[in-house]
């Protein structure tokens, strides 16, 4: 529901608030006062197109704020919101700005978004009826859903769609198989040939880096032997000027030290274990120059070694090391492929029977909807009797999809068709001609299937090209629509005006220079003032103003007398369309 809007340098407006409550709220205003501004507002505000001529003139820039209660808010809309991230508990705040550029942003609970979410997320909130570009009852696909919500068939249309989902992922994987078995046999040889390299290299854990090492070392040896020489000279080989040479005589001295002073006693251990770690060192020292012996048989085998591992390792692409698990993964691959004809006879059966439930949901379902086609047309005609539509007639149509191919809807097309006038033929909804025809069709279904009206509801000149008791009647309907969700109208008839639960005025101001449009929410004597100059013309007589309070007095009588036995008869239409 709607509960607040706020309107900021758009068109003609420079800034106007306005709290919204549940019901039927009307908002009246003298022609060209802007009434029709405030639903482009809205309009704008649930993703409607922008561009530069939006923004009034001299500003900066147009700005578009409302207030979204979602303590009622639909299932789907909730589950939009989490797949976006989009935080939201009991409120959605929308957030439009258009610059004097054209540039537009959008905000959803502060977060900034697409156009195009911003207009995903207000089909769920608005429904705009009346002459504008995004008028959900032309799609065929709110035709279905309206279709199917009128005979209670939201259930069934669930379990098709879950039976669609099971179906095509059965497809999808029998076509991978298919796919995959067209060139099985040549492609498990490959594998075959591939895993028998593999396995005759039989590089073990940890070799290729063992070899690396190697042949550096080989590759290398002149170097090394030269450093660890050097290294021996000064260690103990040396004569006079060696570490084991030094370190001795150090330890002699020591030792004679050690008999004048117990305290250099202490120490000569460790000069003892010094001299000690010199020999050991020298003693390895000399084992690794007789290990770099040349080796040319040994140097060539690791070459070859290497050189194989690294020729395999480009073949299949992957860095030498993982080439280990490079062969289970071709392993895994030729098992799947040689149990590929008996997963493939397998997932044949289960798609049978997946395209087998499917089919039998979308027969019950196609069943239904024809039953709930008729009762809905039926109801839909009745309506637009009283409507200024004498003598016209509205069709369901459900007839087969051209593809027999499973759809997540069902098997059907569902189409409203409609003549306002006898002797006309039945046309598609969306090729209505006349703008007021369109919005009091729209009203009439929109009542006929009240259960699921959007949140939120806006009809502009709903009342165009009627009056009298056609009006009043067009009223009542949409009092009875508000009783169970809200109701924006734009009207000029007093008879509708009368019906509102709530009555806003629009009112256009100018000082000669700038024009400006503001609104004010009318209660007790404004309103009856309001309804008086609707009634009268240019002066605002008693009489009228009398009978203002007599169509207030007489709309909410009748409105509690007619709101029983309306809902009533919505009800046993709804039942008997079950029955049949």
């Amino acid at each position: 529901m709607l509960s607040y809007l706020q309107v900021r340098d758009f068109a003609i407006i420079e800034a106007i608030e306005l709290e919204f409550q549940p019901g039927l709220t009307v908002l009246t205003g003298e022609t060209g006062a802007g009434k029709s501004i405030v639903v482009e507002a809205l309009q704008l505000l649930c993703g409607g197109r922008a561009g530069p001529e939006v923004v009034r003139h001299g500003a900066e820039r147009a700005e578009i704020s409302g207030s979204f209660s979602l303590e009622q808010a639909p299932h789907e809309l909730r589950k939009w919101l989490e797949e976006q991230a989009i935080a939201a508990d009991q409120e959605l705040a929308i957030r439009r700005v258009v610059a004097s550029d054209g540039r537009s942003r959008a905000y959803l609970n502060g977060r900034a978004v697409a156009v195009q979410q911003l207009r995903e997320a207000g089909n769920w909130l608005v429904d705009i009826h009346g002459q504008h570009e995004f008028q959900s009852l032309t799609r065929a696909a709110m035709q279905r859903e309206l279709l199917d919500a009128y005979g209670q068939h939201e259930s069934l249309a669930e379990q098709l769609g879950i039976a669609h989902r099971v179906w095509l992922s059965f497809l999808n994987r029998t076509l991978e198989l298919e796919t995959q078995a067209h060139d099985r046999d040549a492609r498990a040889s490959l594998l075959k040939h591939q895993i028998q390299e593999l396995e005759a290299l039989a590089l073990a854990e940890g070799e290729y880096q063992s070899l690396g090492e190697e042949r550096s070392r080989l590759a290398n040896r002149g170097r090394l032997a030269e450093g660890v020489q050097l290294a021996l000279n000064h260690l103990y080989e040396g004569e006079e000027a060696s570490a084991h040479a030094r370190a001795s005589r150090a330890l002699a001295a020591l030792r004679g030290a050690s008999a004048l002073d117990s305290r250099i006693a202490a120490i000569t251990p460790l000069a003892e274990g010094a001299v000690i770690q010199i020999r050991e060192a020298a003693r390895e020292l000399q084992r690794y120059l007789e290990s770099l012996e040349v080796d040319t048989a040994r140097h060539d085998q690791v070459e070859r070694r290497l050189e194989a591992i690294e020729d395999l390792a480009r073949k299949h692409r992957v860095p030498p090391a993982e080439l280990s698990e490079r062969a289970r993964q071709l392993a895994a691959e030729l098992a799947s492929l040689e149990t590929a004809e008996s997963d493939l006879t397998r997932l044949r059966k289960e798609l049978g029977a997946a395209l087998d439930g499917y089919r039998d949901l979308a027969r019950q379902l196609s069943a239904r909807r024809a039953t709930a086609a008729r009762a809905l047309a039926k109801d839909i005609t009745t309506r637009m009797q009283t409507l200024g539509m004498a003598g016209g007639r509205f069709q369901v149509e459900v007839t087969p999809l051209e593809s027999s191919e499973p759809a997540p809807h069902g098997a059907d097309q569902v189409e409203f068709r409609v003549t306002a006038n006898p002797g006309q033929p039945l046309r598609p909804l969306a090729k209505i001609a006349s703008g007021g025809e369109l919005s009091r069709l729209s009203l009439a279904v929109q009542v006929s299937c009240a259960a699921h009206a959007a949140p939120c509801m806006v009809f502009d000149e709903v009342d165009a090209g009627i009056g009298g008791a056609v009006a009043e009647i067009v009223g009542r309907e949409l009092r009875a629509l508000g009783e169970g969700a809200q109701v924006l109208c734009v009207t000029h008839l007093p008879q509708v005006a009368c019906q509102g639960h709530h009555h806003s005025r629009v009112t256009k101001l100018t000082d000669g220079r700038a024009t400006r449009t503001a609104l004010s929410e009318l209660t007790g004597d404004e309103r009856v003032e309001e309804i008086a100059r609707m009634l009268g013309g240019v002066e605002v007589t008693g009489k009228a103003r009398e009978h203002a309070r007599e169509m207030l007095r007489g709309a909410a009588a009748a409105a509690a007398a007619v709101k029983p036995a309306s809902s009533g008869k919505r009800s046993s239409a709804a039942r008997s369309a079950r029955r049949e």
